[in-house]
């Protein structure tokens, strides 16, 4: 069952950079033959939200916008963690750092501050958190080249 975020009606925030880096990671993975065809629902998703993705500057982001990399704390009502959101190379679920091609990762890229996004797991549950805060933005922070 393909990934589907049930929150299509939000507007969400990339920035050129990111754009053109998830593009190029969408476009090497669906290149690559005999790939991994378990992240294929993960990447269409992704396409997804960035087909309708507001792009931005990294001067124009809202500071309260999750952009990659950004280090974001959220609530799924029965607990709060920190993570941070990664492209798949750097991924560490120990160190919680949750790829972009993650069903989570994928469901917080562009969103901002008080926003709840759904989104289904592997197995097809749908799971649903909020976003308390962006602890770190790189935009906001003017590391602009991670």
């Amino acid at each position: 069952m393909p990934l589907e975020n049930t929150m299509n009606d939000r507007t969400i925030h990339v920035t050129y950079q990111d754009m053109e880096r998830l593009r190029a990671l969408i476009a090497s993975s669906n290149a690559s033959a005999g790939g991994d065809d378990r992240d294929r629902p993960y990447l269409v998703t992704l396409a997804a939200e960035l087909n309708r993705a507001v792009v931005v500057g990294p001067d124009e982001v809202p500071p309260d916008v999750v952009t990659m990399n950004s280090r974001i704390r959220l609530r799924d009502g029965r607990r709060t963690w920190i993570m941070s959101l990664v492209f798949p190379e750097n991924a560490d679920p120990e160190d919680d750092r949750i790829s972009v091609l993650a069903p989570l990762g994928a469901a917080i890229l562009g969103c901002r501050v008080g926003q709840s996004v759904r989104f289904r797991v592997p197995g097809g549950a749908e799971r649903s958190c909020d976003i308390l805060s962006v602890l770190y933005q790189p935009e906001a922070a003017g590391d602009l080249h991670l």
